[in-house]
Parts: structure tokens; C-alpha cells; sequence
């Protein structure tokens, strides 16, 4: 999209982001059902925090809203990636490894 590649299931030390642009350090998330059970928004809080602190960002969409909404969020997405570039000298996070 725009240019830029996204690797789908991307692992950043125990956890898994749905998309990942390495060259934005972009994360796009997700959430289906399991999301809004008991107990998930705490731990998705957690997981959200420990992937930002290495400086990723995220877009976070529920499931309904890419079915029944898509070009909200493709325009959601593309606003994102039309932002000031943040170049990152530093290589991206390897995938399948820990931190």
C-alpha cells in the first residue's frame, strides 16, 4: 500500500502484530471477538505497551469494521502512511527471535 511492505503475523519478542511495516515501524492490528472478552483489553494494554516501547507504532481496527467498513480503514491506514516518514537507522526488529 503506498509503497511501503507489510509482513503479515510478525513477531516482536513473545508477541505476535497482524501487519508490520518495518520501514514505519507501523504495526496494524486486528481485534476480533477474543479481543472484548473478559480480561483481553488488560492484556492487550500490556502487549500494546511492551511492542510501542521499541518504537512501533499501531492502528488497532476490530474485525466488523474491515467486513463492513473497508474504506474506512484503508483510508485510516493511508492517512498513517501519508504522515511524515519516520526514518529508522536502526535495522527492524528480527522476526521469530526475542529481544
Amino acid at each position: 500500500m503506498l509503497g511501503y511492505k507489510f509482513r503479515r503475523q510478525y513477531s516482536v519478542g513473545a508477541y505476535v502484530v497482524d501487519f508490520y511495516c518495518a520501514e514505519l515501524r507501523l504495526a496494524i492490528e486486528l481485534d476480533g471477538d477474543s479481543h472484548f472478552q473478559t480480561g483481553a483489553q488488560v492484556r492487550d494494554k500490556e502487549r500494546e505497551a511492551f511492542i510501542k516501547s521499541f518504537g512501533i507504532d499501531f492502528l488497532r481496527f476490530r474485525n466488523v469494521e474491515v467486513f463492513e467498513q473497508l474504506k474506512y480503514v484503508l483510508d485510516a491506514i493511508a492517512r498513517k502512511l501519508l504522515e511524515d516518514p519516520k526514518p529508522h537507522c536502526s535495522p527492524p526488529l528480527v522476526q521469530g527471535g526475542t529481544l
